[in-house]
């Protein structure tokens, strides 16, 4: 029974002490609260004026500057081929030669007869100098000259049509002639396109045209490379507005320098216009869209704790262009707009900003 006792006691005694550490912790945890967390921090811009960029997009197609089908001037039989398909060629280099050795025969001719020529009109003419000849063999021995020197003329030129050449630097595309074929004057050899620059040709409504300038830049992007766009610039403006379309025809050209893009290819062309007055602008990223409308997170000045509170500011915007949204209505020059983040606030919190600018700070200055 004393055990027992002694037992019981022991425990109660346990017990009592464990009350008693646990009131103690308590009393603590009321004297020393936890640390607060520390403010979020949020990436946010200040609201600036600045002339309002104003593009316009178009689509349209690429076109040659400078492209032609190889075909001879005269016919015959293709006795070499100097050309593979696709290779590249510089201008004077020989494409496709034709049989000439008639016509090299011909001038072989006609170059004796003119060098014999040649010594008889300086014969006649120094005994036409001393009285001894009539002028009129002079004449005729002259006329036989002049003659033999023209027909060397026209041979050599249809020897040199029958040497198919490049005009110009470029890339040849599909082949379409065999070696032996005959070929007529005309016939199809090969397409030669220079890539080094193109046209870009789109069309723009007629309600632009007074904001159309020689000059104006213009971006050009393709689906085949999405992630690169090749900048140009318009060099021509169709004079004529289309009677079904109601559009403006524009060709800009721009450098090809990778050969990457190639005449036919379907494009979007973005057109830059004169620039606007001075609007205000932020980041598209700072712009919330809801049922309720356009919003933005403006941060106020900061408090003593150098720390801003959010507050949700209707907005009003207008145009986008480079990742940027017009604000017509809504908000001034100096506000602080968030600008990533703002699903972790509410109207109502206290953060610290920092500028995209590099500048740290409770709010806007």
């Amino acid at each position: 029974m004393g055990r027992r006792l002694l037992l019981a006691l022991a425990l109660l005694a346990f017990i009592f002490g464990g009350l008693v550490l646990w009131r103690e912790s308590r009393v603590q945890a009321a004297d020393h609260p936890p640390a607060p967390p520390p403010p979020l921090t949020v990436s946010a811009v200040s609201v600036r004026a600045a002339p309002e960029r104003v593009t316009l997009d178009a689509v349209g197609s690429l076109d040659a500057v400078r492209q032609v089908t190889l075909a001879p001037e005269v016919a015959g039989r293709v006795v070499t081929l100097h050309f593979e398909a696709g290779a590249t060629v510089r201008k004077g280099q020989l494409i496709v030669q034709l049989f000439d050795e008639p016509e090299r025969a011909k001038l072989a001719s006609i170059r004796a007869k003119a060098a014999f020529a040649k010594r008889q009109l300086d014969r006649s003419q120094a005994l036409a100098q001393t009285g001894a000849e009539p002028r009129n063999i002079f004449d005729q021995h002259r006329f036989d000259f002049d003659a033999a020197a023209a027909d060397i003329r026209e041979t050599q030129a249809v020897i040199t049509q029958k040497a198919v050449r490049a005009p110009f630097d470029g890339v040849l595309g599909l082949r379409r002639v065999n070696l032996g074929q005959y070929l007529n004057a005309g016939d199809a050899i090969a397409t030669l396109t220079d890539l080094d620059s193109l046209y870009a040709n789109f069309t723009v409504p007629q309600k632009n045209l007074s904001q159309l300038r020689l000059g104006q830049n213009v971006s050009i992007a393709t689906d085949a490379y999405p992630d690169r766009a090749l900048a140009g610039r318009v060099t021509a403006i169709e004079p004529q507005v289309g009677s079904e379309t109601r559009n403006v025809a524009v060709q800009a050209t721009l450098a090809n320098p990778d050969h990457l893009l190639r005449p036919g290819m379907y494009i979007q062309a973005r057109l830059e216009l004169p620039p606007r007055e001075r609007a205000l602008t932020v980041p598209d990223t700072a712009v919330q869209t809801s049922q309720r409308g356009e919003s933005v997170l403006v941060v106020g000045k900061p408090g003593r704790d150098g720390l801003g509170v959010v507050r949700l500011q209707p907005v009003r915007t207008g145009r986008r262009a480079d990742g940027r949204i017009a604000i017509a209505d809504g908000l001034r020059a100096g506000d602080v707009v968030v600008t990533s983040g703002q699903v972790r606030l509410a109207a109502g919190d206290k953060v610290k900003v920092a500028l995209e600018d590099g500048a740290a700070s409770g709010a806007e200055q």
